[in-house]
């Protein structure tokens, strides 16, 4: 373009930048908004929205020989990238415009504009140099609200079955992430965790049966972590060849979900997730602190006998939860109150406390979701995950020769655990102790025990135990667990009855049954003993990775 011919340019679109200004908003703008009046003062021509059709005379004075159908497909660009005020042209980078426009034509078009913006007498931006970096621009702050999830762009079979609320093929899925990506790419280079979790809400709120995480109907956190995920996953790779090698990445407070906290803090934090009434500040209405110490030395006398019963027991926990919740939080001892509240470590007795704490009855919930997810997920660990892990299908061949031809539910669980134990290669020995089936509790050496709920397996393995024990804090708390469910399920209540944190070598197999098996979903904080400085995830990445693939083996099995 030459010298003259660019000035002609620049005189053009300068009359038609004051035009924007002294034209009234009845005019269709750009971009829907406000119906506001600017006037024509130097302070308010950087805020006044721009017409369409003086943005069609901007294109027509700079690139006269534009074809018609280029034209408009360049109108819709500036549209979709946020573009409007004249300001807003400032911006603009020539990688913005590089799917609508040859390499010439966009240096050509964001030369012209920036210098007619920059030269008029009203445009703050000849009066400020701090709009000098990207990183500040409205562009980059704000491009998420603006942004337009690129559903034309979809392959038709994949809306065809967002459209049908159907569940749409890993390679769809893949293809899907792809698109958004790139349509995210061309306005910010590189997405924050938290723009990804914005257009994944959006995505998945618009399409819940068809994205959402779920199991059964169950939904996993908030439901849109895997496409998070997957997100954060094709960014990294999109971006590894221009990313120097040697650059580290810093800690960026905007991207992590859970803010830095104390020690202090964060450990009530972890106590209190997934609990709905984790601390009680009033007895129950008619009580006194006289009564319940009567109830409660009324159940440690019951507990001495073989004949109490089991609804009066129910109803005393109940009724002393109050006193129950004070001893725990207060941080009395394992010992202290095994001697305090017996049943409280006894099936009846947890299960009124457990579902008291979080609204949740234990062995109902997991005896249920073992009915509709379990054979589900014993057929993917042996048909899916047994040809992809060694160490998998090393386990199913032993579980087999353990398992012998005994069925029912009892030995589905214990397979399920000892596979999901496997799967994620976590420590079995925190999780199961074995000793000698006729041991008693005194029997029994404690410093061997981890310090976390643990089930102890009288036999040489679960299928010929006929009798567990349950230890926490290395302590015997209840000697005559006569079935593996029942041990399963006082051992996980334990973890939010007693305020315990997962150990992060049992972090995703004790997750994934949380989320999965008792359906305790919060979308934010974790239960697991935190390493220093480690970034913090509302949901275990490796939880989120087994669901999906979960989902696409379902959906692969209903073709």
């Amino acid at each position: 373009m030459s010298r003259k011919h660019r000035q002609c340019s620049v005189d053009r679109i300068s009359d038609l930048y004051k035009e924007s200004v002294s034209q009234s908003l009845e005019t269709e703008p750009l971009v829907t908004g406000p119906t506001e009046r600017f006037s024509e003062t130097d302070e308010e021509m950087g805020d006044s929205e721009l017409n369409i059709s003086n943005i069609s005379k901007a294109i027509d004075a700079v690139l006269p020989d534009l074809p018609i159908v280029t034209k408009k497909s360049l109108e819709d660009t500036l549209k979709s990238l946020g573009v409007e005020t004249p300001e807003d042209f400032r911006f603009l980078e020539e990688s913005d415009l590089a799917a609508v426009l040859r390499p010439i034509q966009a240096r050509k078009f964001i030369l012209v504009l920036k210098e007619t913006i920059c030269s008029s007498p009203g445009s703050s931006l000849s009066q400020s140099s701090s709009y000098s970096s990207p990183s500040t621009s409205p562009l980059s702050v704000n491009w998420v609200d603006s942004f337009e999830v690129p559903w034309n762009k979809f392959p038709e079979e994949l809306m065809q079955a967002l459209e049908r609320q159907k569940r749409p093929s890993p390679r769809l899925r893949r293809e899907m992430v792809r698109i958004v990506v790139a349509a995210m790419m061309k306005v910010c280079a590189c997405p924050s965790r938290k723009n990804l979790t914005e257009i994944s809400k959006r995505m998945v709120a618009k399409y819940p049966k068809s994205l959402q995480d779920v199991i059964e109907e169950s939904v996993i956190g908030p439901g849109y972590y895997s496409l998070v995920k997957q997100f954060q996953a094709r960014v990294e790779n999109a971006r590894r060849t221009s990313t120097p090698k040697i650059k580290k990445r810093t800690h960026d407070t905007e991207e992590c979900d859970t803010e830095e906290v104390s020690l202090e803090k964060r450990a009530a934090i972890q106590d209190t997730y997934g609990c709905t009434n984790w601390e009680v500040k009033f007895m129950p209405l008619g009580e006194t602190a006289e009564s319940q110490r009567l109830k409660k030395e009324k159940m440690r006398n019951l507990s001495q006998t073989t004949a109490w019963n089991e609804e009066e027991v129910k109803i005393l926990m109940k009724s002393t939860y109050y006193s129950q919740r004070q001893d725990i939080n207060k941080g009395t001892d394992m010992k202290t109150l095994n001697e305090e509240w017996p049943f409280l470590f006894q099936e009846s007795g947890m299960e009124v406390h457990f579902k008291d704490l979080t609204g949740i009855p234990l062995k109902e919930t997991f005896l249920n979701s073992i009915d509709r997810k379990g054979k589900r997920l014993l057929n993917f660990m042996r048909n899916v995950c047994a040809t992809k892990n060694k160490r998998v299908l090393q386990t199913v061949a032993k579980l087999q020769v353990l398992r012998g031809q005994t069925n029912g539910c009892s030995e589905d669980v214990k397979d399920m655990i000892l596979l999901l134990l496997s799967y994620f290669d976590e420590k079995e020995e925190l999780l199961l102790h074995y000793v000698e089936d006729t041991s008693l509790a005194k029997d029994v050496e404690l410093e061997n025990l981890p310090v976390t709920p643990c089930i102890i397996v009288c036999g040489p393995s679960c299928y010929a135990a006929v009798r567990f024990m349950l230890s926490v804090d290395r302590k015997i708390v209840n000697d005559d667990i006569t079935t593996f469910i029942a041990a399963v399920c006082l051992m996980f209540g334990s973890y939010y009855c007693f305020n315990i944190h997962y150990p992060t070598e049992l972090a995703s197999v004790l997750e994934f049954l949380q989320r999965c098996f008792f359906i305790i979903n919060p979308e934010k904080g974790s239960k697991v003993v935190e390493k220093k400085n480690k970034k913090r995830l509302p949901v275990n990445p490796r939880v989120v990775t087994l669901i999906s693939d979960l989902s696409d083996h379902e959906w692969r099995e209903t073709l």
